[in-house]
C-alpha cells in the first residue's frame, strides 16, 4: 500500500474511461483494485500498470450487475481498511430509440449503472466517514441533463448518478469525504458499439479521447468541483441552470396550488 494515497477501487477499469482512471491514479502514488467482467483484458492494463509504476495492482473480475458478484465487491470494499478512493465509472449505455430496445437488456442497464453504483458508495461511506476522509468519483453523462440525446432509460440512470452524487454532496459536507460526478460527453471509447451506434458515426468534433477525459477530470477534482463536465466550454452555463434550479429550493412544496392552476370558472 502506499504510504500517502492509500488504494483507488475503479470500476469498468478493462478499458476505456475506467482503464485510463487506472493509469493515472497509479501515476498520483495510489494502489489500485481493478474491477471489470473481462478478465483477460483487466489482466492486460494491471501489467501495463506494474511496469511502468511502483504501485500494487490487484483485480477483481466480477459482473456488477450480477447480484453475487456485487455483493463479493461490496464486502471487499466494507472490508478492506486502506481503499480512499472509489471511482464508480463501471455503466452500460443505450443509444436506441427507447421503443427499438430490449426491455430486459434495458433492466441490465439499471442494475449496473443504478443499483451498482449505489450498493457500492454505501459500502465504502461508512468507512470514510469514521476515518474523516476519502474521495467517492462517479461518472454520470452528459445525458443526465440532457435525457433526449440518447436512450431515454440511459438518461434517466445518469441522472439519478447526478441526483444520487448531489444528495451525497449534501449529506456528507463537513465530514470530510470529497464527491465529485463527472459528466463525460462522446468520448472515443467501446461504448458507443455496445450502445448501438458506432463511433464513426460521430462527428469528430463531437468527440474526446478518454485520456483527454480523465485529465480534465483530475484539474476538476483537485480544484475542489462537485460536477465536471469537461466537453463544456462555457462553464458559466451549467452553473446557471444550478442557479436555476437552486432558486427553487424551499419554494416546490406549498399547501395549496399555484394561481395558474386554479378554476376561475
Amino acid at each position: 500500500m502506499s504510504e500517502t494515497m492509500g488504494t483507488a477501487v475503479v470500476t469498468g477499469a478493462s478499458s476505456g474511461i475506467g482503464a485510463v482512471y487506472a493509469d493515472r491514479l497509479a501515476e498520483r502514488g495510489y494502489d489500485l483494485v481493478l474491477i471489470a467482467r473481462n478478465a483477460d483484458k483487466l489482466a492486460h492494463v494491471a501489467e501495463r500498470i506494474r511496469a511502468k509504476t511502483s504501485s500494487k495492482v490487484d483485480v477483481m473480475s466480477a459482473d456488477l450487475a450480477d447480484a453475487a458478484d456485487l455483493a463479493q465487491v461490496e464486502a471487499f470494499l466494507r472490508d478492506t481498511p486502506d481503499v480512499t478512493l472509489l471511482v464508480n465509472n463501471a455503466g452500460l449505455g443505450g443509444a436506441l430509440k427507447l421503443v427499438n430496445s430490449d426491455v430486459d437488456q434495458m433492466t441490465s442497464l439499471i442494475s449496473l449503472n443504478v443499483t451498482a453504483l449505489t450498493r457500492l458508495t454505501y459500502a465504502v461511506v461508512p468507512q470514510f466517514i469514521a476515518r474523516g476522509t476519502g474521495t467517492i468519483i462517479n461518472i454520470a453523462s452528459i445525458v443526465a441533463i440532457n435525457p433526449e440525446a440518447l436512450n431515454g432509460v440511459y438518461g434517466g440512470s445518469k441522472a439519478f448518478v447526478l441526483a444520487f452524487s448531489q444528495n451525497l454532496q449534501h449529506e456528507l459536507a463537513g465530514t470530510g469525504v470529497t464527491v465529485q460526478v463527472v459528466l463525460p460527453g462522446a468520448t472515443a471509447t467501446d461504448f458507443w458499439a455496445i450502445a448501438g451506434r458506432p463511433l464513426e458515426q460521430m462527428p469528430a468534433a463531437m468527440v474526446m479521447r478518454s485520456e483527454d477525459l480523465v485529465e480534465a477530470a483530475l484539474i476538476g477534482l483537485d480544484r475542489g468541483e462537485f460536477a465536471t463536465i469537461p466537453s463544456l466550454q462555457d462553464g458559466e452555463l451549467f452553473d446557471a441552470y444550478e442557479a436555476a434550479r437552486r432558486a427553487m429550493i424551499g419554494k416546490l412544496s406549498t399547501a395549496t396550488p399555484a394561481p395558474r392552476y386554479r378554476d376561475v370558472g
